[in-house]
């Protein structure tokens, strides 16, 4: 019942244009566009001239850092003209004991004006805020960058402070405006109630139902909401909506089937705990069932990720407020 593997990097489609890891033999092309005035005066670590054997250096300490999953750095390829046909670069570096990350980009010159930075800019967050152990991503635009600040606001970037940064090609301080992107800024919570859920006088309240799966070893299984979907990239247990009509545990025995592939009989769920959070526009109402007994090896079938995981590993992941409260009293149960 292995489920949860190491994260694969995956090229990344936008239309026409193709982000992938950058590779060695992208050294040359990148050179030619990265070596002009007006693309290395904007990036703080980049110097003029930038020789390409110092490109080469970048690379190959990039490269190791990839590999141990530091960072993730793409070229941005046009395959409408060629499949080889670099336009820019973009890439995120991971700060693990913050669970952030930091990005940076740039397209050449000749390329500008095609809405390129803005869709591999938001590409990229959100399969990062998806698929990362990470909460928000930040940035560092030059005060007279305008355009990559035009790009930061248009991806949900909000301003949160200014600075100073020493630039190498131009070899001074330049006055620059710090940027967040949270998880809540690029996939609001927009679980919207129906009719037909119970309504208190003030917010509707939504019932949602949950199963704490525990193995023969004794791990929990979580779910990893999926890109597309609010708070995407964030760890829960899995279960549903109760749709009007049914009772909580005919809505969590549907709900596994659905998502995860398990056969479950009512006898096999034990009411356990239930929490109860606010949410902005309604109130969550979650039952949480244990169940030791089930058919069928979980698979995900809604693109999530599945991981089983021991009570010492729980504070790891990144849970949804809403699941949280059922961590201590789960940890005390498995222990």
């Amino acid at each position: 019942m292995v489920i949860h593997q190491h994260l694969s990097i995956p090229t990344l489609q936008i239309d026409q244009y193709l982000l992938r890891l950058i590779q060695k033999k992208d050294i040359k092309s990148i050179h030619n566009h990265i070596n002009d005035w007006n693309i290395a005066k904007m990036l703080s670590d980049v110097p003029f001239p930038y020789s390409q054997e110092l490109l080469e250096k970048w690379f190959e300490a990039t490269l190791q850092q990839i590999k141990a999953g530091q960072s993730y750095h793409f070229s941005i390829i046009d395959t409408q003209t060629n499949p080889d046909t670099i336009v820019g670069c973009i890439g995120l570096t991971l700060n693990m004991a913050e669970q952030s990350a930091k990005i940076g980009y740039w397209v050449a010159q000749r390329y500008w004006g095609n809405n390129i930075a803005t869709r591999a800019l938001k590409r990229l967050t959100n399969w990062a805020l998806a698929n990362l152990n990470i909460n928000y991503i930040h940035a560092t635009a030059a005060d007279d960058n305008v355009a990559s600040i035009a790009v930061l606001k248009k991806c949900d970037f909000q301003p949160y402070g200014q600075g100073k940064e020493k630039f190498l090609a131009r070899a001074v301080e330049q006055p620059v405006s710090y940027f967040l992107l949270q998880r809540e800024d690029i996939c609001p919570n927009n679980l919207t109630p129906n009719q037909n859920i119970y309504t208190s006088k003030e917010k509707k309240i939504l019932l949602v139902v949950a199963a704490a799966l525990i193995d023969i070893e004794g791990r929990l299984l979580l779910a990893r909401r999926p890109e597309g979907k609010s708070m995407a990239g964030m760890w829960e247990f899995p279960g549903g909506k109760v749709e009007p009509g049914e009772t909580p545990e005919t809505a969590l025995i549907r709900e596994l089937k659905e998502e995860i592939n398990v056969d479950i009989s009512k006898s096999c769920l034990a009411p356990f705990t239930f929490a109860s959070h606010e949410y902005q526009d309604f109130h969550l109402l979650m039952p949480l069932y244990v169940c030791h007994r089930w058919k069928n090896d979980p698979i995900p079938r809604e693109k999530q990720q599945l991981a089983w995981v021991t009570a010492n590993e729980l504070d790891r992941y990144l849970v949804l407020e809403a699941d949280k409260p059922f961590i201590p009293l789960l940890k005390d149960l498995l222990f």
